[in-house]
């Protein structure tokens, strides 16, 4: 996926998987994923993507500051 937020592209296929969370089983309307991208240029964002019920029911990607992304992972540990 690729998107354009505030003039930089952020795109999955270009960018560097730090970490992972799936939430749930495949088909599950209230399963989802989050997936933290880093960004050649340094810079990070999270993918999310869900069912349904989820509270990602539509695929997304969200910048996150270099602090965010820290404590996102430190939380997903």
């Amino acid at each position: 996926m690729k998107k354009t937020i505030c003039g930089k592209l952020y795109d999955t296929e270009l960018a560097t998987v730090v970490k992972k969370v799936t939430v749930g089983e495949l088909g599950d309307p209230t399963g989802y994923e989050e997936t933290l991208y880093q960004t050649e240029g340094g810079l990070f964002f999270l993918y999310v993507a869900g069912g349904e019920t989820s509270p990602y029911p539509t695929e997304d990607i969200r910048r996150m500051s270099k602090a965010n992304a820290q404590k996102w992972v430190a939380e997903h540990n």
